[in-house]
């Protein structure tokens, strides 16, 4: 099968190979999945799991990728749920990877049934920033109705998310980025705008939930805007500042069906929709992979026509 591997880490996405590699078999609790569309974080290629398994053994070459969109061609032993020529989007671990590719084995419990009327594309495309925004905004901050929330990065593949499921659930949303992204993140949901690089952050004031994609000196001086009993949610890496009365939370997501489930529906009554800002072919991954000019939005490799 076409896929495309990694071997050194200080390379990055420019080290990217397509190769032809072996297909996949479904270990206990796997199935083999037929991947349509794949999506790819570039952060992958600085975690040790995308280099070394659980025991610090070395596993390259590595197949990168972990949102995936396609059909089940296989099933293994015990796996329940899921059944042969079934749609299904989600995430592999981060351990096994492998969605940059014509096939993957994936955990079966870590996908969710794709309905027909929605394009695999747009199934790679949501599966891991809507649940970071999910997880970040219901599970680790506990937004309410009524709640002011700040969402950094509202412009990018995960901001973009956020600022959306924080509008439907009732937050009056802050989006920050650059100036060029204004109208994209008043378009994806913000009612404010800050332009970090010539606005004053702390002009906005308080708000009860800050929604962190960046880290460093933005996270640092968000903390100081929490009102009491707020919530600073990251997924940047721990911080340093912690709220005078809230609190910081660092969070790796973890894939759950039900939450795919939840969001897919909003994407299929309109609710909620992607940032897509290319598609590509396999064939053409690692040129889109490694772009010569900014991308707004995520990149979304397209491995079957």
């Amino acid at each position: 099968m076409k896929a495309i591997v990694v071997t050194d880490q200080a390379a990055g996405t420019a080290g990217m190979k397509l190769v032809q590699q072996p297909e996949p078999h479904a270990a206990i609790n796997d199935v083999i999945v037929q991947v349509h569309a794949s999506g790819f974080t570039s952060g992958e290629l600085t975690w040790p799991s995308t280099w070394t398994d659980r025991l610090d053994r070395d596993r390259t070459p590595t197949i990168p990728g972990q949102e995936l969109a396609g059909v089940v061609t296989a099933l293994g032993y015990g796996t329940t749920g899921l059944s042969v020529g079934q749609r299904v989007f989600g995430l592999s671990d981060s351990y096994r990877g492998g969605t940059l590719a014509e096939y993957v084995a994936v955990e079966a419990r870590n996908l969710a049934p794709l309905p027909g009327d929605v394009d695999f594309t747009v199934g790679a495309a949501v599966a891991m920033p809507g649940l970071t925004a999910w997880q970040g905004l219901f599970v680790h901050g506990r937004l309410q109705a009524g709640q002011s929330v700040l969402v950094h990065g509202a412009a990018g593949a995960v901001g973009s998310m956020v600022a959306q499921l924080a509008r439907e659930a009732g937050g009056y949303v802050i989006g920050t980025g650059r100036a060029a992204d204004r109208q994209k993140a008043l378009d994806f949901g913000a009612q404010e705008f800050v332009d970090v690089e010539n606005d004053v952050l702390e002009d906005i004031g308080g708000v009860n939930l800050v929604f962190d994609v960046i880290g460093g000196d933005i996270a640092q001086r968000s903390a100081d805007l929490i009102r009491a009993g707020g919530t600073l949610v990251t997924i940047a890496g721990p911080i340093e500042a912690r709220p005078a009365d809230g609190l910081a939370i660092d969070f790796v997501l973890v894939p759950d069906r039900g939450q795919l489930g939840e969001i897919v529906q909003r994407v299929r009554d309109g609710r909620l929709r992607t940032n897509i800002g290319n598609i590509a072919s396999i064939d053409d991954a690692v040129a889109a992979l490694n772009p010569t000019k900014r991308i707004s939005g995520k990149t979304i490799i397209r491995v079957r026509p």
